[in-house]
């Protein structure tokens, strides 16, 4: 279908845009018209499409490149469905493109809620000059996060609903529209979504099997960001983890930029099998973030989060005037959910299963001369020269997995794949399909 922009001013021209990309009508990767083109089919100047050219941008509906042009981001934010640059699912294909828990391996909740229920700090409903942090969920975050080497002497400690919710409270308190901010590449694309939406400039900085590198982190400071995110273990999409070494690399790199914001991502928190090698502390300003999605369960939207105090009493001001606070219904059943011995065993049992698959896929892939990482987490990182064609050759054998270029800025190509959705006993079969779809028409591999 054609699209048919309208508009004679910059609004009108962009909300045209907006509705087209909301109705379908353009579609995650679409060019839109060069601005030359579209004034003189709308009979406006180019400077007011080229200015609602830039608010779509500045909105992340839209991104321009020197080589194609705009086109259509393939998340735009907006409303109206939750667009990801995917692959669709063709009836009885396997899905193993999405980066959530195995849901079968997640403890059951019911009981829980229950038992929360039951408990006589109910009997009393809060009001809203309540206080409404849960003391006993906080405290006994500072004794597990001390027990990873979390500086948590002396820090302050907040609760949010979710780990993005916190980080993306802590970016609009510390910095600016414009502010440069260094990003794992390859990484989370929920998190380069939220940063271009909040329009700061990314700064890419590689990784490898330890994390960031060390090379990759100065040149970023040195370009002048402001703020740096990065995941302490179980990085999407590759699986990294920072390991001792790095950590007092990247911290020496780190105590010669003492103002720059140091966010830690700690998603998988219990189920991964690596120690915690944190970097925060070594800057004045920063903030540790745990959440307990990952273990426990996706609709569980609570996150603690320790940081300096300067930091997190601005997260807690904007939490103030917006949400109010994180409901104490899911913060004590986190508190439950930890406290739980039953629960604890099904979350490592639920680690040591991730871990089989994922070092399974790894041993099977190599064994057909197909390189792959993912030391921890539930994703798998397997370099490609052509990752649409392999991508595709998958879907049409019965898997679908995530294209790299979801989670890529300058990073080579490659696809990701979520072991949560792989059964131990399909391992084998599926790395047969990859080595037959990557090595196909001769392709290659990407160092």
């Amino acid at each position: 279908m054609e699209v048919q922009y309208r508009g004679s001013t910059r609004a009108g021209i962009a909300e045209s845009i907006e509705a087209a990309v909301r109705s379908g009508q353009l579609a995650p990767g679409d060019l839109l018209p060069p601005v030359r083109r579209l004034a003189g089919e709308l009979r406006v100047s180019p400077a007011t499409v080229a200015a609602a050219y830039r608010d779509l941008r500045e909105r992340a509906v839209v991104e321009t490149t020197s080589r194609s042009g705009t086109k259509v981001r393939s998340r735009p934010a907006l409303g109206g469905g939750r667009v990801r640059r995917r692959l669709s699912v063709p009836p009885g294909a396997r899905d193993l493109a999405g980066g959530g828990p195995d849901p079968r391996l997640l403890p059951p909740l019911a009981p829980r809620l229950a038992r929360v229920a039951a408990d006589p700090a109910w009997n009393e409903p809060l009001g809203y000059d309540d206080d409404p942090t849960v003391p006993e969920l906080v405290g006994l975050a500072r004794e597990r996060l001390a027990a990873d080497g979390v500086p948590v002497d002396g820090a302050t400690l907040a609760v949010t609903g979710g780990a993005m919710d916190g980080i993306e409270r802590i970016l609009s308190a510390r910095l600016q529209p414009g502010d440069k901010i260094a990003v794992e590449d390859p990484g989370w694309t929920n998190l380069v979504d939220l940063l271009v939406a909040l329009r700061l400039e990314l700064v890419p900085v590689p990784i490898d099997d330890d994390g960031p590198t060390t090379a990759g982190l100065a040149a970023a400071l040195e370009a002048g960001a402001r703020a740096m995110v990065i995941t302490s273990r179980a990085q999407n999409p590759t699986g990294a983890a920072v390991t001792a070494e790095r950590a007092a690399e990247l911290r020496a790199v780190l105590a010669k930029h003492p103002s720059v914001l140091v966010i830690e991502d700690d998603h998988a928190a219990e189920l991964s099998e690596q120690s915690l090698a944190p970097l925060v502390g070594s800057t004045e300003s920063w903030a540790f973030v745990r959440s307990a999605s990952k273990p426990y369960g996706p609709d569980l939207r609570v996150a603690v989060i320790a940081g300096d105090e300067t930091t997190l009493g601005r997260l807690v001001g904007r939490q103030v005037f917006g949400a109010g606070w994180v409901s104490t219904v899911l913060q004590r059943l986190v508190l439950d959910l930890w406290q739980d011995a039953e629960v604890s065993r099904l979350v490592a049992a639920a680690k040591a299963s991730y871990a089989r698959r994922r070092t399974g896929l790894i041993e099977a892939l190599a064994a057909r001369g197909v390189p792959a990482v993912g030391r921890s987490g539930i994703n798998v990182w397997i370099p490609v020269e052509d990752e649409t064609s392999v991508a595709t050759r998958l879907r049409d054998a019965g898997w679908v997995v995530a294209p790299g270029s979801a989670f890529r800025l300058e990073a080579p190509p490659a696809i990701r794949v979520s072991v949560s959705a792989l059964d131990e006993d399909e391992v084998e079969a599926f790395a047969e399909v990859v080595a037959d779809a990557v090595f196909l028409d001769g392709n290659r591999f990407l160092a």
